[in-house]
């Protein structure tokens, strides 16, 4: 068994881990279930992919999202690290060369949704590997309390008890203490050990300003912080909008939405990555799994739908752990519409049944079948062609897929991958009778050697078009041409959306749609609502405090660098709080006390002072309404 710290060194060069990460490595190693909950930028996937490299099998991890799975594969493949992810869209050929590197190849991680584990072909396979690990990435969704809860999570701990998994690890980002012990139930593991790092963040700056004409404000924080920033917005219109407006006052400013095509998409990220892009205005498709260190703001334009969401997304500021800001900007009427979309999300189970059944006639799919297959999605063609409203037909696709029924992933940016499947003596006589693709096939293998016999490589159709002097569409066609001649697999990503059916495909008016379920999913919902509501409101408690209580983490001890705690300490340079705070422990006070005795100060800032000493447990008020000192 290698040493962990040596292989943190080896991979990525790094000299020692971060609190608390060795612990929870030794954890894992000790075969101890584990929970991992660490902010955004804490150094979540290490704590998995450090044991991952330590023992001998594959380690197996569990992502809700394709975006995220091949960012992190990539990640570890420009490490030296053979990983590899299996998702909908692939095809039946991808799968099973996949799966047979992870049993022969020497595969380390295996990235895979929750849906994979409950199929016949993934099990019969899983069986045949050394799992050394099972890894639970974005773990809350395994909780019906969370805000982003998956169904199929909930049958992970099936394929747990089935391959009788000892090593297991569940990993989030936030989990109110609700959700963490109905994660870790749901999962089988009540006994885990539960590693919490604190939600605070000593070097991110919270800040809330309510007002109507958001764009100034915007413009303002961006001229006076500088470095690279994010702007989340909620609609894909707004993107362009205000990156537009960004760029029109002197603001190096692009937008990115999951509606871009997926080239357009990877060459603003890498703008931005590197700094030829400072400010990216996007809606929430964008940040999941993107490591950037440097990001100096966050700011968002619009209301989060929970504190979570909010939490990981601020979050992505300041991972370099020097000074940054998370904003967040709203009016009154902003409060008003994320109220109004939750009301507008209640569909009947009527439209969601309708909807099911359309979407099983528009891709002719019989009773009993289609498990996992993967279809390309063109939204307005599928509601012109049956009818069906916009808005609500959008809401039903979602409960369908809260149902754990059907699942649509945004088009994603994802490489071109190719891999021949014929022996060389095969290959040889097939460039012998067939002059005209000699050339494609001798720079493929020049480019990318013979590891194209054993593997799926990522491979550039612009690199091929440059050795071969010919057009990027010469070369689709051709490397189209040798697939359908079955010389090669050759995986060409589409721009467009894709629906997966996550079960055999039902009788729509047999659908067990629960309108009991649906009605606590919008109380769980409002909740969450009102969250966000209460901390945008606050006008005198501690933002990172309040965001530490959300996530059941007790404290009475402020960020110091929140707009409420600067506004606190400028005031209290006018307001002598030990003053007021001895004058009340020589015996309890009435309000008129405390006016009498302080009357040369304002009495809005003698109130404010009050409640800075009540919020600071420092005292209380009685019941018969005076002053006391907390003891």
């Amino acid at each position: 068994m290698l040493n962990p710290a040596d292989i943190l060194k080896q991979y990525w060069g790094y000299e020692s881990f971060r609190e608390p990460q060795e612990e929870i490595i030794q954890s894992v190693m000790n075969d101890q279930p584990t929970l991992a909950l660490l902010p955004t930028g804490g150094g979540k996937s290490i704590c998995f992919q450090v044991p991952a490299l330590c023992l001998e099998g594959i380690c197996i991890v569990v992502s809700p999202l394709i975006a995220l799975m091949q960012d992190q594969v990539d990640q570890l493949q420009k490490r030296g690290v053979k990983a590899v992810a299996i998702y909908s869209g692939m095809t039946l050929k991808e799968i099973d060369i996949a799966l047979d590197n992870c049993i022969y190849g020497g595969v380390k991680l295996l990235y895979v949704s929750p849906e994979r584990l409950k199929t016949e072909m993934f099990i019969a396979r899983a069986e045949q590997m050394n799992i050394s690990l099972l890894a639970i990435d974005e773990a809350h969704c395994i909780s019906q309390w969370g805000y982003d809860f998956r169904p199929p999570y909930l049958e992970i701990k099936e394929f747990i008890d089935q391959l009788q998994i000892k090593k297991i690890i569940a990993l989030t980002a936030s989990a109110t203490r609700q959700v963490k012990f109905d994660m870790l139930e749901k999962l089988g593991i009540p006994e885990a050990r539960i590693f919490q790092k604190t939600f605070a963040r000593p070097n991110l700056s919270y800040s809330v300003f309510e007002l109507e004409h958001k764009e100034r404000k915007l413009l303002e924080i961006l001229q006076n912080v500088p470095g690279s920033s994010v702007v989340y917005v909620r609609s894909r219109k707004q993107t362009k909008a205000i990156s537009d407006f960004l760029r029109g006052n002197g603001i190096s400013a692009e937008f990115y939405h999951a509606g871009l095509p997926g080239h357009v998409r990877a060459g603003r990220q890498e703008q931005w990555i590197s700094g030829d892009v400072r400010v990216m205005v996007s809606t929430n498709a964008f940040g999941m799994g993107i490591d950037k260190p440097n990001v100096r703001s966050v700011i968002h334009y619009d209301l989060a739908d929970s504190l979570e969401a909010y939490y990981q997304e601020a979050g992505r500021a300041g991972r370099d752990e020097k000074k940054a800001f998370a904003v967040q900007l709203y009016s009154k009427a902003d409060l008003d519409r994320v109220f109004q979309r939750i009301e507008q999300s209640m569909v009947s189970v009527e439209l969601i049944k309708r909807t099911y059944q359309a979407l099983a006639n528009y891709y002719k799919l019989a009773v009993g079948s289609s498990s996992l297959s993967s279809f390309e999605f063109d939204y307005d063609a599928f509601i012109n062609r049956f009818n069906l409203p916009k808005v609500e037909t959008y809401h039903a696709i979602n409960k369908l897929s809260e149902e754990g029924l059907v699942e649509l992933n945004e088009a994603f940016r994802q490489r071109s991958k190719a891999m021949i499947i014929i022996s060389q003596q095969e290959l040889y006589s097939f460039q012998v009778a067939n002059k005209n693709l000699d050339v494609i096939i001798k720079i493929l293998l020049r480019l990318y050697g013979g590891e194209l016999f054993v593997d799926l490589l990522t491979i550039s159709e612009k690199d091929i078009s440059k050795l071969m002097g010919v057009s990027l569409k010469t070369v689709h066609n051709q490397l189209e041409y040798l697939q359908n001649a079955e010389v090669i697999v050759y995986h060409h990503p589409s721009e467009h959306p894709r629906l997966t059916f996550l079960t055999p495909r039902m009788d729509a008016t047999n659908l067990d749609i629960d309108q009991v379920k649906i009605e606590w999913r919008r109380e769980v919902a409002l909740e969450k609502v009102n969250k966000i509501k209460e901390y945008v409101q606050s006008e005198f408690i501690c933002r990172t405090r309040l965001i530490q209580n959300y996530f059941d983490e007790e404290t009475y001890e402020d960020c110091g660098v929140c707009d409420i705690c600067l506004s606190r300490k400028k005031k209290q340079k006018e307001l002598p709080l030990d003053d007021l705070e001895r004058f009340i422990a020589e015996s309890p006070r009435t309000e008129s006390d405390l006016n009498t005795r302080f009357s040369g100060i304002d009495q809005e800032k003698l109130i404010y002072g009050l409640r800075t000493l009540m919020d600071q447990r420092r005292i209380s008020l009685t019941t018969d309404e005076k002053f006391t000192c907390m003891k």
